[in-house]
């Protein structure tokens, strides 16, 4: 295997990319802009000219390095196709033959940006030694990775892992971002929490709360007095955990995970976050499941670059 290689997580404004050793170190990391215009057709050429420029800072030579890795924020086929990506401003791109060719054919792997961050926890993250991992992120939305036998789960259509839009409630009315109604990431995302807090901060029977004396209630304000004893902000936590443990209880009944892993924004909040997650599975899961093992991530930001760089040190 050649000494290095080169991780990018390409997101809708900025593109974070990572200069690492083949064994998983990281050893220089930067970012550029993430040029969208011309359905994202600049895209390949940016990464190329900046991935070249310190290649050539740093003396390194491309036939030195192993490969690309490369995640998105869209689905993504097993052959590297992406299935369209909004925000990138890709349709259906062949973004893995694409990138290669950028590369005068050098080994590329193209995957989704939650699977990678899935991977890159598995890897050298809070999932290190384990095989068998689900990884939620919790941000504005939920996004999911899952890894079976050391192989991420892409499925035939590139949405294997989109564990945030489950359909957890038939008798939601607001529709989710994707379309349908009742989805998960309608109650276990940062946006989710906020969202259940305002209906519930709304209604004429509710008890005296100290989110009330806050203009905005986001997430982080409702984890903060609920780790203070406040009820209303109790019983929120409570029912965002209570419908991730759910779906953590299904993904867990058919792939059986030994670890699953917590990230993203809301993950932030602290342990309080796995810890009514993990109490609420125990309900739910199969009683041969019920020791699956919860942990926050630890890679932060970083996760998705070290995913795509196992993605691709992986492929044959």
């Amino acid at each position: 295997m050649k000494e290095y290689c080169v991780g990018a997580d390409i997101g809708g404004t900025t593109i974070k990319l990572g200069l690492f050793r083949s064994v998983g170190e990281l050893i220089y990391k930067w970012s550029i802009p993430t040029r969208t215009e011309d359905h994202g057709s600049k895209v390949f050429g940016d990464i190329r000219d900046s991935v070249m420029s310190v290649l050539e800072e740093r003396g390194i030579d491309i036939n030195e390095v192993e490969g690309l890795g490369v995640d998105v924020p869209g689905p993504v086929l097993p052959d590297g196709t992406v299935n369209k990506c909004v925000n990138v401003g890709w349709g259906v791109v062949k973004a893995e033959e694409l990138f290669s060719k950028e590369f005068g054919g050098l080994k590329t792997a193209v995957l989704n940006d939650a699977n990678a961050a899935a991977l890159g926890e598995m890897w050298k993250g809070a999932a290190r030694g384990v095989n068998n991992v689900c990884l939620a992120t919790l941000g504005t939305g939920v996004g999911g990775g899952i890894i079976v036998n050391g192989r991420i789960v892409t499925g035939a259509f590139g949405a294997g892992g989109e564990i945030g839009h489950m359909t957890m409630n038939e008798d939601e009315e607001e529709m989710c971002n994707c379309g349908k109604k009742g989805c998960l990431e309608q109650y276990s995302s940062g946006n989710g929490i906020a969202r259940l807090a305002k209906l519930k901060l709304n209604e004429k029977d509710c008890p005296e709360t100290s989110l009330k004396n806050y203009d905005e209630v986001d997430a982080k304000v409702i984890y903060d007095e609920a780790k203070k004893g406040d009820k209303v902000a109790l019983e929120l936590v409570d029912e965002l955990s209570r419908y991730l443990a759910k779906a953590f209880s299904y993904v867990s009944a058919v792939t059986d995970p030994e670890v699953f892993v917590i990230g993203g924004g809301v993950s932030k909040n602290g342990p309080i976050v796995k810890e009514h997650v993990e109490k609420f599975f125990k309900e739910y899961a199969f009683h041969a499941s019920r020791n699956a093992r919860f942990e926050l991530a630890v890679l932060g930001n970083d996760a998705g670059i070290y995913g795509a760089v196992k993605a691709v040190l992986d492929k044959e």
